[in-house]
């Protein structure tokens, strides 16, 4: 659904996402990972796993939250790296023209969406 600006090297997600923001329709629910504690844009419902707090347990119905999240969460990761089959997206970059590293995540992207497409479209 959205893509944002490649970067070079380790970068936070929780960083690219503040130095990117993502203007979000009222009402929807964003389901993100722990790395975003602290992210909460305006009139969005957040779903996050809860942690475990120091020295104690989750409660029964937390720990099935958790699960709930989970399921969901484990879609967004297969989609990435369905993106990465393409090993030119993981693997290190020579080509040093403008926006050319862009481009190249868009293709791997389309080429996952293909793939899926094509995958349902045969079942």
């Amino acid at each position: 659904m959205f893509l944002s600006q490649t970067y070079e090297g380790s970068v936070h997600d929780k960083r690219i996402c503040d130095e990117q923001p993502l203007h979000l329709p009222q009402g929807i629910t964003l389901w993100q990972d722990t790395g975003f504690i602290g992210h909460c844009p305006d009139g969005v419902l957040i779903r996050m796993p809860k942690k475990k707090p120091k020295g104690k347990e989750l409660t029964s119905e937390q720990k099935q939250e958790n699960r709930e999240i989970s399921k969901f969460r484990v879609l967004v990761e297969h989609a990435i790296c369905g993106a990465k089959r393409c090993r030119i997206v993981k693997d290190r970059l020579r080509c040093h023209k403008f926006e050319f590293d862009d481009l190249i995540m868009e293709l791997a992207c389309g080429l996952h969406n293909y793939r899926i497409t094509l995958k349902n479209n045969t079942l």
